[in-house]
C-alpha cells in the first residue's frame, strides 16, 4: 500500500475558542496519539486531508505525516486515520484523530465491505439485504486491503454469507465468524402479504379469545339468576 504525504502544524492552543477560530480559517484541530508516544496536538487543512484519503485506499490509507513547529525541527509519522467528526448540518470534517503506527507491527483496523455481483436469485424477485458493513482486521499496516469484495452470484432467495465465509491472505479476521453479512430476502411484496396475513390471524384469535371471555362471563352472571329461580 502507497503512503500518502500531509504536512501539519504542532498546535499549542486548545479549546473550544481555539478550536472555533482555527475553523473560521478553514482549518481543523487534530490529534495525532499511539505507538506509546505522549499526544501530538495539531492543525490541518480538511481539503488536503481528504485528498489524501481519496486514493485507493480510501479511510484506511497509509499516511507519511510530517509535523512543523517543533522546536527539535520537523517530526515525521506514518499514520492512519483513526476517528472523524463531522458537523451535523454540513457533514464537513471539524475533528481528526491520527494514530501512530509502526510498518513492522500489527495493528486493528476495520475494512469496509463490497458487494459485487448478481445474486440469481434476484431473477425470482430475491433482494439483497446488507447487514455488516465493516470487518474489523489484524495485519501489518502495508497489508490493509482497501476494502473486502463479497460476491453474492450464487445466493437464492433464503441464502445468506457470513463472516466465516470470508478468508484474507495477510489478514486474521478479528469479526465474530458468525455474523451475517448479506442475505437475499423474499420479494417485498410477499413481505407485506405475509405480515398482513399475520396480523389478520392474530386479530382472529383476539377476537375468539375475547368472545370466549364474554360467554364466560355471561354464564357466571345467569347462575345467580337461575339460584334464585329454584329457590323460588
Amino acid at each position: 500500500m502507497e503512503n500518502r504525504p500531509l504536512a501539519v502544524q504542532m498546535r499549542t492552543d486548545t479549546g473550544k475558542e481555539a478550536a472555533r477560530k482555527l475553523r473560521h480559517q478553514g482549518l481543523i484541530p487534530a490529534v495525532v496519539y499511539g505507538h506509546r508516544e505522549e499526544p501530538i496536538h495539531i492543525t490541518l487543512n480538511p481539503l488536503e486531508l481528504g485528498k489524501v484519503l481519496k486514493g485507493g485506499a480510501g479511510e484506511r490509507a497509509l499516511i507519511n505525516l510530517t509535523i512543523e513547529g517543533a522546536a527539535s525541527g520537523p517530526i515525521t509519522k506514518t499514520v492512519i486515520l483513526k476517528d472523524k467528526q463531522l458537523d451535523p448540518i454540513k457533514r464537513t470534517m471539524i475533528h481528526a484523530d491520527l494514530y501512530a503506527i509502526a510498518m513492522d507491527e500489527e495493528i486493528h483496523v476495520n475494512v469496509p465491505i463490497h458487494i459485487v455481483g448478481k445474486a440469481i436469485g434476484a431473477a425470482n424477485g430475491g433482494l439483497i439485504e446488507h447487514i455488516l458493513r465493516e470487518i474489523e482486521i489484524k495485519c501489518f499496516p502495508g497489508d490493509i486491503p482497501p476494502r473486502i469484495d463479497v460476491n453474492v452470484t450464487a445466493l437464492n432467495i433464503g441464502d445468506s454469507i457470513h463472516v466465516a465465509d470470508i478468508s484474507l491472505e495477510k489478514a486474521k479476521i478479528v469479526t465474530d465468524v458468525g455474523q451475517t453479512i448479506v442475505t437475499l430476502v423474499p420479494p417485498a411484496k410477499e413481505e407485506v402479504v405475509a405480515v398482513v396475513e399475520e396480523v389478520a390471524e392474530e386479530a382472529a384469535a383476539e377476537g375468539e379469545k375475547k368472545e370466549g371471555e364474554e360467554e364466560k362471563k355471561a354464564e357466571k352472571e345467569e347462575e345467580p339468576k337461575k339460584e334464585q329461580k329454584k329457590e323460588k
